[in-house]
């Protein structure tokens, strides 16, 4: 095959992996070299090659891409994306985005400022975690204008949001792909409201609520709007709208989808809000030890609602400890299901010194990150195993230690599952609305 030279750029940096390989004489048929003869690649059906190829992991994919022009182009193929979509394995990934937040706990933040080039226009990147391998990758979307911050993921699609006052626009982004697709704009006024996504292979649901513009220069939380749109034909632009509870505050800005359902916290007093999207309703779920919780987070973890907190009481009988409740099927009470062992927790508690801590859940894994650090520890709900993760080499400089205490660049993430197709995306074109276009 023709060698040929991948004039674009690779949508992320990764690590390469050098070997040495050791061959033998050339007037000898025998070789010590662990690649197969290339006289037999190259008798392979193409469909099993396109199916080899369909089952690497990301990055392995795009370093094939430089090795001839079938290759290459595959990524624009319809075949080989309808077998991509078919036997690809899952991969349980995290993205985390550097930004100096406006408010400490919102997850809805200026990352477009912190990134611009002074022009008018930005260069976002991203920072991709591989929990099975513990490597770094950096993602750019040179597509995503300036004014937009990351608010969501699922189905390998970023959600984007603008960040002036007012209707909100949203873009919904595949990194590895390179798309960018914009959705209608809100129909109601917001500053910084919380944001849910979930999107499945046939489907596309979208929440945003809370932080409701009622003057210039008031909000207050009150309605929801949400966003759908399926296989079947039926859509509904932000067509459905209902109240939330009284007296809560969404301060997190992030939203948890779990079996047909969106989780997030409200504080003041602390407990969790569900938002079912079939009956539009929301209701409180009382919180396990909710007076005696900091830093309490909400993921998502095979399918399960998980809680993880660090709990503190002046006169506890057990010392203090971070644990992971689960929800039960009734969806009311909590079990607990883990507890960091003591050791590893006074270590923790050391290195997090009361800033507190953020956490993301994906699979198997939680990722929990010290707030101001590049400290980070996994959980492998697999393995009942407790690491340290390396430091994301790509901001060392801007978020390590003291230095982003100091600067306000903190590291904020989604659960990620890295796709090459999201055909799902092709149901916006059934919509007639005139989308504004973001191309430039």
């Amino acid at each position: 095959m023709e060698a040929y030279h991948n004039p674009m750029s690779i949508p992320f940096a990764f690590p390469f992996c050098t070997a040495s390989i050791t061959t033998g004489t050339t007037n000898s048929m025998q070789t010590s070299s662990p690649w197969m003869d290339t006289r037999i690649w190259s008798r392979l059906p193409q469909r099993l090659v396109d199916r080899v190829i369909a089952l690497l992991p990301p990055a392995a994919f795009f370093r094939s891409r430089s090795v001839c022009k079938r290759w290459y182009a595959l990524l624009f193929t319809h075949n080989f994306l309808e077998l991509y979509l078919q036997v690809s394995p899952r991969h349980h990934w995290f993205l985390f985005f550097k930004h100096k937040s406006p408010l400490e706990n919102n997850f809805i933040y200026r990352n477009g400022s912190a990134n611009g080039n002074g022009n008018g226009t930005s260069t976002e990147e991203g920072y991709a975690f591989d929990p099975d391998t513990l490597n770094w990758y950096r993602l750019v979307f040179p597509l995503v204008p300036a004014g937009f911050s990351p608010a969501s993921s699922s189905g390998g699609l970023i959600c984007w949001v603008s960040e002036e006052a007012g209707a909100k626009s949203l873009l919904l982004s595949n990194p590895l792909f390179g798309s960018l697709t914009p959705l209608p704009s809100t129909l109601r006024p917001r500053l910084f409201p919380s944001v849910g996504l979930t999107v499945t292979n046939s489907s596309i649901d979208i929440v945003v609520a809370g932080d409701d513009l009622i003057s210039p220069y008031a909000v207050k939380n009150l309605t929801t709007e949400s966003f759908h749109i399926d296989g079947g034909g039926f859509y509904s632009i932000w067509g459905t709208t209902s109240s939330l509870p009284t007296l809560c505050s969404l301060e997190s800005g992030r939203m948890v989808h779990v079996q047909g359902r969106f989780y997030c916290m409200t504080y003041s007093p602390f407990s969790v809000l569900s938002y079912d999207i079939s009956t539009n309703y929301w209701c409180k779920v009382q919180a396990p030890m909710r007076r005696f919780l900091r830093s309490p987070s909400l993921v998502e973890s095979k399918g399960k609602l998980i809680l993880i907190a660090a709990v503190e009481k002046s006169k506890l009988n057990v010392p203090r400890s971070l644990r992971l409740w689960v929800l039960q099927a009734c969806g009311t009470a909590w079990a607990e299901t883990e507890r960091m062992p003591q050791q590893l927790y006074l270590q923790f508690a050391e290195v997090e010194g009361g800033r507190g801590f953020d956490c993301v859940g994906h699979g198997e894994f939680i990722f929990i990150l010290v707030r101001g650090s590049n400290k980070a520890l996994l959980f492998d709900f697999s393995r009942k195993r407790w690491a340290w993760v390396p430091p994301c080499p790509y901001v060392r400089g801007n978020c390590g230690g003291n230095v982003g205490a100091q600067s306000g660049d903190e590291l904020h993430g989604f659960a990620y599952e890295p796709k090459l197709a999201t055909p799902v995306t092709g149901l916006l074109e059934q919509l007639t609305l005139p989308f504004q276009s973001f191309n430039g």
